[in-house]
């Protein structure tokens, strides 16, 4: 309905859970053109970008979010695509909540696989097939506080979740590949880990989603004031093109 939140939910978190957090509109992971069609379908008070898609379709483009931003729609992200879009496009008057945003915020030329992983197709619900490596070197650092592990074989495991492809992470992947690589002397370790893991995960893609669903159901002051309106909007030659061979060009898309 005009005037709602509109959402951009995946892999991240349950779209279930997310509405029982915040009343919305949630739709799938957004790619190329589903900020145009959000903006003209729901003419909604906010957007915020969670999960986006990319590689088998191009990825949300800047443009699109600077001309929501420019058309009063402020524009909210965390936890995964919408942490580093927050973080590229903060500066402009996008807002990114959570410690994955800033940590992007803080890191030149982090990597965006650190919040990647397989999705199911958005028909059967977007779920997570494998793990994002910001949480395993959260969880593989927590457990060296725990005393799971000791640094070595914390570090040891990082290099080899890093060197793994992001649709073929995950702790049972990162264990077997543990045993085979790491010294015989580790055995013992990774088999506490193995029993510590569990119920002792950190997903911090999911702690920041849900902070950021929070805070706007709170209905913070000023959380919601007009995002970027009265920014000047640049349309370009190479964005009008995307538009018009997606078939989403109109009289709107004319700078404000």
């Amino acid at each position: 309905m005009e005037g709602d939140v509109v959402v951009f939910l995946g892999p991240t978190l349950p779209r279930a859970e997310a509405a029982e957090i915040l009343e919305a509109v949630y739709l799938p992971p957004a790619e190329q053109g589903s900020v145009v069609r959000a903006v003209r379908a729901y003419r909604p008070r906010a957007i915020v970008l969670v999960d986006g898609s990319f590689g088998k379709v191009p990825a949300v483009r800047h443009k699109e979010i600077l001309w929501a931003l420019a058309n009063g729609i402020p524009v909210f992200g965390a936890a995964s695509m919408g942490a580093i879009r927050a973080a590229e496009l903060a500066v402009v008057g996008m807002q990114g909540h959570g410690f994955v945003y800033r940590w992007y915020s803080l890191t030149p030329l982090a990597d965006d696989d650190e919040v990647a992983v397989a999705m199911s197709p958005p028909e059967l619900g977007a779920e997570a097939l494998s793990e994002a490596l910001i949480n395993i070197r959260f969880t593989l650092r927590q457990a060296v506080r725990c005393r799971i592990l000791c640094k070595q074989e914390q570090r040891a495991l990082e290099v080899l979740a890093r060197g793994t492809h992001f649709v073929d992470r995950s702790y049972a992947r990162l264990l077997a590949d543990g045993r085979s690589v790491l010294p015989r002397g580790s055995n013992a370790a990774l088999e506490r880990l193995a029993d510590w893991l569990p119920s002792n995960v950190i997903d911090r893609k999911r702690e920041d989603a849900v902070g950021l669903l929070t805070r706007l159901a709170r209905r913070e002051p000023g959380l919601l004031d007009e995002g970027g309106k009265g920014r000047p909007f640049r349309l370009t030659e190479a964005w009008a093109c995307d538009l018009d061979a997606a078939g989403l060009w109109g009289d709107d898309i004319a700078p404000p």
